[in-house]
């Protein structure tokens, strides 16, 4: 593929060793890469209009606002944000941007970057300065080149120099919910010591099968199901390349499917029924088994007018509502399906508030909710993403809260209600509010850090809570807020799990050479005949499970018997994998 641009720079002459575009990476159907600005006097506020000669799919750009694009794919305008719309003489601006839907033919364009003069620089007088324009010239043939001179190095991210492979961690931890499958197994079933279970789900005699196994468990807890799925199906609306280019695309959309269909059989409108758990707690935890041995009576539980639950139902319309949104291109009338279960569940959350574990007292002891209204921002923001209906924007900024958020979990949702805002209005409060929740997390923050560097929240589930910081730190640096910063912390909490702490070990199951051989898990610690003692390995590999992580000193040791630091969750991995989807995406 061949990419040619004339580059037309405002009223500054050209630094031709700095200043141009540059191509990251490339693949069938598109390519990566960013353009560097190096003004030689001050920009008071800058334009950027992209011509190309061919239509493309998309062009997404970070660091700079989108303000139009024609309808035939072919021109696109962009311009500055607020914090990066005055760029002083001798300094330079990094504009990240990706094309997709590329056809296989040569390229050819012009980019115009004009100084608009509209920013006022304080507190001095504002100043306006008069758009002119200089050309220079550069093109690529899959090389790294820029102003025509000759090929030069990529400075930034570079996937050739990760210190980690966030790709392969990624596709592992799809295998890990794999392992989670509750009911009848697909056909292209890839974890061989797994078989159909728990064939039996109902509710009131109402098909319940399916969906995914909480932890190390067989109870299907909703609310963290639905709670992982929201943020799996959000980490692949957002970094859908990097699943592509690892060649787990997908099998990361037949994953995502196995809750939302789950989803779809627990929520009843006409009988405004939705089921939020299957299984006692107290009967499951008394077996220890594998799931295709499981003898037990399996109740389910419900909400219902007069006896609501806003937080799981809001957690079940955003899972819905971003699946409608991943699997719109993929498979049109599953992705309606999915927004119409999302808009009359939306409708039933929002007119019966409350918490679920008031309703279900079963689930209090292990998912009790603390609040509803994150949950239901939540769900309203992405019910506008998916239907650009303002009611649903309207509902989420009065369920807004601006507080700093402690984490981002199942149970608080904050930082996502925040994150997902400021996606959609690009209101700086909300933009502040990210910011100051990723800086907590940062050394000098409120959240403690171990010697080697986990930010550590919480004892129960550390690398849940540090993998969540570091998703909410990936998108948002997608989103442009924090830039480098986010995402170099991003990274440091994915290093630490994938092996930079004191044990050279990855705590994900599975990646590299040292990892843990005896999670906290009934399956994998099972053969057909017998379990085995908490001295032996386990047999079956739970490839991809991430495990709790260390003590606050980074202490941790690999026994069955140790749930705090050794059990694996489905909304463990979440938050992991997604971040791990980012970083991957970063080193395209």
């Amino acid at each position: 593929m061949m990419f040619f641009v004339s580059l037309l720079v405002g009223i500054l002459s050209v630094n031709a060793e700095n200043q141009g575009v540059y191509i990251e990476n490339s693949w069938p159907g598109g390519f990566k890469g960013y353009i560097i600005l190096a003004p030689t006097v001050d920009l008071n506020g800058w334009r950027i209009k992209l011509k190309l000669n061919n239509p493309v799919g998309t062009l997404e750009v970070w660091n700079a606002k989108m303000i139009h694009n024609s309808t035939d794919k072919t021109e696109f305008v962009m311009t500055n944000i607020d914090t990066n719309g005055i760029l002083m003489a001798g300094k330079t601006l990094k504009i990240d941007f990706l094309v997709r839907g590329v056809p296989d033919t040569n390229h050819y364009g012009t980019l115009t970057v004009e100084n608009t003069g509209t920013v006022t620089v304080q507190p001095t007088t504002p100043k306006t300065v008069p758009t002119k324009s200089h050309t220079t010239h550069w093109m690529t043939t899959g090389t790294h080149s820029t102003n025509g001179g000759p090929t030069v190095t990529t400075v930034g991210f570079d996937r050739s120099k990760m210190k980690h492979d966030y790709g392969k961690a990624m596709g592992l931890s799809i295998l890990f919910y794999d392992a989670q499958r509750s009911g009848k197994l697909p056909s292209n079933n890839r974890i061989p010591w797994r078989n159909d279970s728990a064939m039996q789900d109902n509710g009131d005699g109402h098909d319940l099968t399916g969906g995914w196994y909480d932890a190390a468990d067989h109870v299907k807890f909703n609310l963290p199901m639905a709670e992982a799925a929201h943020v799996l199906g959000w980490g692949l609306e957002v970094f859908k390349d990097a699943y592509e280019h690892d060649g787990e695309l997908d099998h990361m959309y037949d994953s995502l499917k196995t809750p939302l269909d789950y989803f779809l059989k627990c929520w009843i409108p006409d009988q405004k029924i939705l089921w939020v758990q299957v299984g006692d707690v107290g009967a499951d935890h008394s077996f220890w088994g594998r799931a295709e041995d499981m003898q037990m009576a399996r109740p389910a539980y419900k909400i219902r007018q007069g006896a609501p639950g806003s937080d799981v139902a809001g957690n079940t319309v955003a899972a819905l509502a971003v699946g409608s949104i991943v699997f719109r291109k993929k498979d049109g009338k599953y992705s309606t399906r999915l927004l119409e279960a999302a808009k009359t569940l939306y409708d039933f959350a929002k007119a019966n508030p409350g918490l679920y574990s008031d309703s279900v007292p079963q689930a209090k002891a292990f998912y009790g909710s603390s609040g509803w209204k994150d949950e239901m921002c939540e769900a309203a923001a992405e019910m506008y993403k998916a239907t650009k209906e303002n009611k649903y924007l309207e509902d989420a900024k009065t369920y807004y809260e601006p507080a700093t958020a402690w984490g981002y979990s199942w149970n608080f949702k904050q930082p996502g209600c925040q994150l997902l805002l400021w996606e959609i209005t690009n209101d700086d409060k909300y933009k502040a509010n990210i910011e100051a929740f990723i800086d907590s997390y940062l050394p000098g923050g409120s959240v403690p850090i171990t010697p080697c560097g986990l930010t550590w929240r919480d004892q129960w589930g550390p690398n849940r809570y540090a993998a969540n910081a570091a998703f909410i730190a990936v998108i948002a640096a997608a989103d442009g807020i924090g830039g480098d910063k986010f995402k170099n912390f991003a990274m440091s909490q994915i290093n630490y799990m994938l092996g930079d702490n004191n044990y050279n070990m990855s705590y994900e199951i599975g990646f590299g050479k040292k990892y843990p051989l005896r999670p906290h898990h009934r399956g994998a610690s099972c053969k057909q005949d017998r379990c085995v003692s908490h001295s032996e390995d386990n047999p079956n590999t739970l490839v991809g499970g991430l495990v709790g992580g260390p003590g606050r000193n980074d202490d941790y040791q690999d026994r069955r018997e140790e749930f705090i630091k050794n059990e694996v969750a489905c909304d463990y991995n979440a938050g992991f994998q997604t971040a791990c989807a980012g970083d991957a995406f970063i080193h395209l």
